[in-house]
């Protein structure tokens, strides 16, 4: 299949041949689902820690007799049951993470393009680069790229002076297509996608 290519004022250029099979894919809600579940897991730290009964300093003595007082029996004022007791099956350090199969991994990520290509939310352009680090001329370009809300940039290599141009920039995030993710396809309203970038796209996706 044909897209037209734009340059930065959304003018027609030209038209680049793309794969059928990326962008005019199977959608799969229930996988793209699968897989920003998993990025997300894969983020999580798992730093928590929460002390049990047995690490909780002090509570020593007996707080009260056994018997004869009325209340219930006590041994330790350090037991969950107390303000400043353990905490019962306490969180601890633990590693979140796990992967997803490399097939469904494949077609989430085809899924999530093919996606937002339905919807008029994926655009190509000519090129992504900015000659200096400017990020008044960033936020021009993106405002004619039809920036509006969270915008994705996805070029085929990282540009010292584009990336930082746009760094600073709210909601606008830039990546290689070697980094390119479901989460961030479907977290941003506008995705803009260098020519540059397609050929690197089709040689990780097409098998």
């Amino acid at each position: 299949m044909k897209v037209d290519v734009l340059d930065t004022s959304r003018n027609k250029v030209g038209d680049a041949e793309v794969s059928s099979t990326i962008f005019e894919g199977k959608i799969s809600k229930s996988l793209m689902h699968e897989m920003v579940l998993c990025q997300l897991a894969n983020k999580r730290r798992g730093t928590h820690s929460a002390k049990t009964r047995a690490e909780v300093s002090g509570g020593g003595k007996k707080p009260w007799k056994q018997k004869g007082t009325g209340r219930a029996r006590a041994g330790s004022t350090r037991s969950p049951l107390f303000r400043g007791g353990g905490v019962i099956f306490a969180k601890k350090p633990r590693d979140y993470s796990y992967k997803l199969p490399k097939q469904a991994r494949r077609a989430a990520l085809i899924s999530a393009i093919s996606a937002k290509m339905k919807d008029g939310h994926l655009s190509v352009v000519d090129k992504i680069m900015l000659e200096e680090a400017k990020t008044k001329k960033a936020m021009e370009l993106l405002v004619s790229l039809g920036h509006g809300g969270k915008t994705l940039l996805v070029t085929g290599q990282l540009h010292g002076p584009t990336l930082l141009s746009f760094r600073n920039i709210p909601g606008v995030k830039i990546l290689t297509a070697e980094k390119l993710n479901v989460y961030d396809l479907l977290n941003s309203s506008l995705i803009v996608i260098a020519q540059d970038a397609l050929t690197a796209i089709h040689e990780r996706l097409i098998k």
